[in-house]
């Protein structure tokens, strides 16, 4: 039986699938990555814990929060961000720019390619870091 909580896949696999694949992978890791963060921050009471979520998870705040690890990829890393930043979507939220809305998917491509290449710890090293402002 497949263990789809220890994802991981070969790097042709990986290869396989689209940026817009890892894109939507690394958007579900970062939520629930925040939604933990919140949790663990006391931040997770009453009505407002949606709107935290959404503050953190939008486009803007990940594109800011990408800065904070850029400096910190590597060259594979910063390769599979740049094949997700470059991914031709049709759909620009209003309140994001085109370029905030690319680096929020290059973000969220390299999330899904570590989670499902078994990266677990890197996941969780960059998102410390990204999260450090916030705390």
């Amino acid at each position: 039986m497949e263990n789809y909580f220890e994802m991981r896949l070969t790097d042709d696999q990986l290869r396989a699938i689209s940026s817009i694949g890892l894109a939507h992978m690394g958007d579900a890791v970062f939520e629930i990555l925040v939604r933990g963060w919140l949790c663990a921050h006391g931040k997770a009471t009453g009505k407002g814990l949606h709107q935290a979520t959404i503050r953190q998870v939008c486009a803007e705040s990940q594109a800011e929060k990408l800065h904070r690890i850029l400096p910190e990829l590597t060259e594979e890393e910063l390769a599979v961000f740049k094949r997700g930043r470059n991914a031709q979507v049709h759909h620009i939220p209003g309140h994001a720019s085109r370029a905030q809305y690319g680096e929020a998917t290059g973000l969220e491509a390299l999330l899904g390619w570590l989670y499902l290449k078994g990266k677990k710890e890197r996941i969780n090293a960059l998102f410390c870091m990204m999260m450090e402002e916030n705390s």
